[in-house]
């Protein structure tokens, strides 16, 4: 049970729903309640799709480029710890690449969004596929697979139900509310990928 918590909240601090808020509140304005709930739900399962693949499929990406587990997970971890930082200073958005007028600007001429760029790179960026891809190599019993699997699904119920309910959260929180609940989470972001990242060091000095 241990593992399951530690992977769920793993997950969903890297993937941090809140800071998508801002991008889908905007992009969806113009939407009747149905139709944002529509755009959550398909979000949230293009996330899962992405999860599963990275999951699965990642350590096999891992073979094909001659990269160790530890190289991943020192990548991985500046990744996650850079995703931390951009929480507390509120540079998220930015971080991943998106600014609002940019991305408005980059749809008029699409239908559909929930791929990108709210699945991805918003919420399932390259800090997230390498943290899957190392938990692979990491929890590699049969229970240990099945935990995982449970904390991904959770974890993207959790999203669909923050997406869903983004415009009751930002009249509640408002801005600043958000804000400060980004940069708590960004601490823990930050924690996240320091582990990383001296999990791959550490052996390499008993080594010595």
């Amino acid at each position: 049970m241990d593992v399951f918590i530690m992977i769920f909240g793993a997950l969903l601090s890297v993937m941090n729903p809140l800071g998508t808020i801002p991008i889908f509140v905007s992009l969806t304005k113009e939407n009747n309640k149905k139709e944002r709930h529509q755009i959550a739900f398909w979000t949230s399962f293009n996330v899962l799709i992405i999860l599963l693949i990275s999951f699965f499929a990642g350590k096999y990406i891992l073979v094909f480029f001659g990269i160790s587990l530890n190289s991943l997970k020192v990548a991985g971890g500046l990744i996650i710890a850079s995703s931390g930082f951009a929480l507390l200073t509120g540079k998220f958005s930015k971080h991943k690449g998106m600014k609002q007028k940019s991305v408005k600007e980059g749809i008029k001429n699409r239908s559909e969004f929930s791929l990108t760029p709210l699945a991805i790179p918003m919420i399932a960026g390259p800090g997230t596929i390498s943290l899957l891809i190392a938990y692979n190599q990491k929890y590699d019993k049969l229970y240990e697979v099945f935990l995982t699997l449970g904390a991904i699904v959770l974890s993207v119920i959790c999203i669909y139900l923050v997406l869903k309910s983004s415009f009751f959260i930002t009249k509640s929180l408002g801005a600043s509310g958000i804000n400060a609940l980004s940069r708590i989470i960004g601490f823990i972001v930050i924690s996240i990928g320091v582990e990383f990242i001296i999990s791959a060091v550490l052996p390499l000095f008993h080594r010595v």
